[in-house]
């Protein structure tokens, strides 16, 4: 990247940067991915379309970020002694009202991802693979203090659990999911499926 780029592209203060993001993904509950335009992001921020499209490249690239830089919080940064611990804590980042909220807008992204490959792009490098990574993380450290046996078959799962612990609970009971739900099934389904003991 060239020094002017990089000037162009570091002229949007981080609380501006905030901003922006919220916009967006207002704009993502109200109209979903679709029907979200880059001409609708501008006009709601008040900027001009080219400083958007200079910055991100593109709604995709806009999107996902604005979604990254709405979590609350990297699960690796959280360690409280136990596997347990940690994914009861990562739980605890959000109230139940923020779950429903995300819960929404993740459902309407998953599905506009089928139909859209740099969205799906975007998402992988930007979302998952940092998430996969966070795991990965927490495991090591669980493995490490011998919780969790380094051969155990459910290692490679434990992102797919929770995952469908999340975004099944719409689909199958029409209820958004909750803290209660979540710590309830980690308790019951994912520990269990790693050996971790719950009391």
């Amino acid at each position: 990247m060239t020094e002017l780029a990089t000037a162009r592209r570091s002229r949007i203060t981080p609380e501006r940067e905030a901003e922006l993001y919220e916009a967006v993904l207002d704009l993502l509950r109200e109209v979903g991915y679709d029907a979200l335009t880059m001409d609708a992001v501008a006009a709601r921020t008040r900027s001009s379309k080219a400083t958007l499209y200079r910055q991100w490249g593109g709604k995709a690239e806009l999107v996902v970020r604005a979604i990254r830089h709405s979590k609350p919080g990297r699960i690796d940064e959280i360690d409280t002694g136990s596997l347990r611990g940690d994914l009861h804590a990562l739980v605890r980042l959000e109230d139940d009202c923020t779950i429903e909220r995300n819960s929404a807008l993740m459902r309407g992204v998953a599905m506009a991802m089928h139909n859209n490959a740099d969205l799906r792009a975007a998402f992988r490098s930007q979302l998952v693979e940092p998430e996969m990574s966070s795991f990965h993380e927490v495991i090591r450290r669980a493995v490490d203090r011998g919780e969790v046996r380094p051969d155990c078959p459910a290692l490679d799962f434990l992102l797919h659990m929770m995952v469908g612990g999340f975004a099944t609970r719409a689909l199958l009971d029409d209820q958004p999911p909750t803290q209660e739900f979540l710590t309830s099934y980690i308790d019951a389904v994912v520990l269990p499926a790693l050996g971790v003991p719950t009391t």
